[in-house]
């Protein structure tokens, strides 16, 4: 098994490139990312009422955050199609905001940070635009609208081969 500090996305040339992770070991991984979209309170009540134009906000933003996740390969340079065997979203609405938290589970020879980020950012960004009507002013800006504090929450991993 290689060094993660041998790990690296430049050649000795200088050239960018997928990292080899052929020789790593299977492992089950799960990655939590959390992230939040800042709205108007009136925004958030029109969620929880289902009374957004567009429709159920959340039912439309956890399939937008489940496709991210199944398709970060595609979208993330260097970073692998790995098989996701599991993904749960879970929404909170406080006053002023939407929290989403995305969990990803996989097994195989690479980590899944990458799809939760990407799962959390998607979904948030599908629920400013399912609610962007409500939200935009005379202007037609988004003044109050933010989506922010997108992170990792925990990461675990454990090797199937018993070591």
């Amino acid at each position: 098994m290689s060094d993660e500090s041998d790990l690296t996305h430049v050649t000795d040339e200088g050239d960018a490139q997928m990292v080899d992770v052929g020789d790593k070991p299977d492992t089950a991984r799960r990655t939590v990312a959390r992230g939040e979209i800042s709205l108007e309170p009136s925004t958030v009540d029109a969620i929880r009422a289902d009374g957004i134009e567009k429709g159920d906000v959340l039912a439309v933003a956890r399939v937008g955050a489940i496709q991210a996740v199944k398709h970060t390969w595609e979208t993330i340079p260097m970073c692998h199609q790995i098989p996701i065997t599991n993904v749960n979203t879970d929404f909170e609405l406080g006053e002023e905001r939407v929290t989403l938290t995305v969990a990803v589970e996989t097994t195989g020879k690479t980590g899944c940070e990458m799809e939760a980020l990407e799962g959390v950012t998607t979904g948030l960004n599908t629920v400013w635009d399912m609610v962007k009507a409500a939200e935009k002013d005379e202007a037609g800006q988004y003044p109050g609208t933010r989506i922010s504090d997108v992170e990792v929450v925990t990461k675990e991993k454990r090797r199937l081969d018993g070591e």
